[in-house]
């Protein structure tokens, strides 16, 4: 509103989180706020997570950022959805797809009718080849979605596998091109108000001091405004992500450029894999209670495909979140807030959502309003805890047995919130439905099924048509599935049509 005073914003760290956050809130708050970015460029970028979801092309609309350009300067693919592998069973496969199952018009979700064939031939077709994006996937194709709702083309999402280490810097130009400031610097000191317990400074190694009105954590796991400084408390999830520690290493790609992350079953983990346009990133998450180090560093280089270009290395984390993420006048964005490893690919999105929601409840004033806050915090609890949910899912879905990491998620207690839905998709096929968060139906129904959590009923509606009639129609509609996939073009085809990296790469 005109007449509103301009909030001076302090944020605290580059990389993904502090630049995205910069980069948004000159674009789309020019007016309300001055945006002063401090880093240091000593402190390294974790730098691996390099697998999205689709909400980031929203993002970078908003932005103005043009999508070739981005994706050649981050050498950059696209994402179809994600691969698990050996989850539910050794040898399982399926894929978590960007979309719907079908055409997402019938009178019932499609897994009913699924559910129906299944239970009255027991060897109904998998579910995935009902879902464009999955078929896709599995024939290495892509193309935009068609605008047109009533093509089957249209029932697709997409996302980016990029390289994290050059979405910063490209962020950066960014945001410094709308007029964000940037101080390289080591912040020694936080200096907090003795009577509001604001953050009143952050302090340099130079001795500069730095004030501001509104001060956004991108610190990262060292968490040293709201963590360090404030002592916000941590709640740890590890009792139920029992993943501490993942090994990473690149290589060089010789094999598919698929358009799809793969989570493949570890051990005492998952190993991921996630092709770029020069290299392939790979890592193995483990639990430390169950492997060691150097045990996963073996594990993980003896599984790799191609030629490493860096020796691997170890990153140590714990899943859960800060209590708050928005403390007095200090609001905590990515890993300074929380930590969910990036099975589902998260960490961008939960990154997103945070910036989202801090632009919608942006102060009115230079002094926060509690009711903001507390409604920052709600929201970005139920994003965090229905994640949460999601993921220990995976781990608890499963039938492995014989190793003691996957006897232990198999019969841990999970949460009420993921005992409810799952105990209602097992009775009769029911998706827990609520408008806020990332993963709807489809995604539920592609984890449970894939990891062969099969309901005992479906809906009544599904029983409508003759048996069959049901079958005609499902296979008219897989085979219709295939034949549209396979008319597209290849997937590395169309990247090097359309955003080939660039030459410097």
């Amino acid at each position: 509103m005109a007449g509103e005073p301009t909030v001076t914003v302090i944020i605290v760290g580059g990389g993904t989180a502090g630049w995205m956050t910069a980069a948004a809130l000159v674009k789309l708050l020019p007016s309300r706020c001055n945006v002063h970015l401090v880093e240091s460029e000593a402190i390294g970028i974790v730098g691996v997570g390099e697998a999205t979801l689709p909400h980031i092309r929203g993002f970078n609309d908003r932005l103005g950022i043009n999508e070739a350009e981005f994706m050649a300067a981050t050498r950059a693919t696209f994402k179809l959805g994600i691969e698990f592998q050996g989850w539910g069973r050794p040898g399982d496969s399926y894929i978590h797809p960007f979309g719907t199952f079908g055409s997402g018009k019938s009178a019932v979700d499609l897994h009913h009718y699924w559910s129906r064939l299944e239970e009255a031939s027991g060897a109904a077709p998998a579910i995935g080849e009902y879902s464009m994006a999955v078929t896709m996937a599995y024939m290495n194709r892509f193309a935009r979605p068609d605008p047109d709702p009533d093509k089957i083309e249209s029932t697709f999402n997409y996302a980016y596998q990029f390289d994290a280490m050059l979405f910063a810097p490209f962020l950066r130009r960014t945001a410094e091109d709308l007029g964000a400031r940037r101080t390289e610097g080591r912040i020694v000191d936080v200096e907090l108000d003795g009577e509001s317990g604001d953050v009143a400074a952050i302090v340099l190694e130079t001795g500069e001091r730095i004030e501001g009105d509104l001060f956004v954590d991108c610190s990262g796991f060292v968490s040293l405004l709201i963590g360090k400084a404030m002592g916000e408390p941590f709640e740890d999830w590890s009792q139920w992500l029992p993943c501490d520690r993942a090994v990473a290493m690149p290589c060089r790609t010789r094999t598919a450029l698929t358009p799809y992350t793969s989570a493949v079953a570890m051990d005492a983990g998952w190993r991921w894999r996630i092709p770029l346009q020069h290299r392939t990133g790979n890592g193995y998450v483990y639990s430390s209670a169950f492997i060691s180090d150097d045990d996963a560093r073996v594990a993980l280089v003896g599984a790799v495909e191609g030629e490493s270009i860096a020796e691997p290395r170890i990153l140590r984390f714990k899943a859960g979140r800060r209590k708050r993420s928005w403390v007095r006048n200090c609001v905590a964005v990515g890993l300074a807030s929380g930590f969910l490893e990036p099975l589902e690919s998260t960490s961008i999105y939960l990154i997103q959502a945070a910036i989202s929601t801090l632009v919608e409840l942006f102060p009115q004033q230079k002094q926060v309003s509690a009711l903001d806050r507390d409604e920052f915090n709600r929201l970005i609890d139920l994003e965090y805890d229905r994640i949460r949910d999601f993921l220990i899912l995976h781990y608890h879905a499963t039938e492995r047995s014989g190793l003691p990491f996957w006897d232990y998620v198999r019969t841990m207690q999970v949460p009420d919130t993921l005992h409810q839905k799952l105990e209602l998709f097992r009775r009769r096929g029911r998706i827990a439905k609520y408008r806020e968060g990332v993963f709807l139906d489809a995604s539920w129904i592609a984890v449970y099924i894939g990891q062969r959590v099969v309901p005992q009923g479906h809906d009544m509606r599904a029983d409508l048509p003759s048996t069959d009639v049901l079958a005609r129609r499902m296979e008219a509609l897989r085979l219709e599935i295939r034949a549209k996939a396979a008319a597209l073009p290849d997937h590395r085809s169309y990247i090097e049509r359309y955003c080939p990296m660039e030459e410097a790469a």
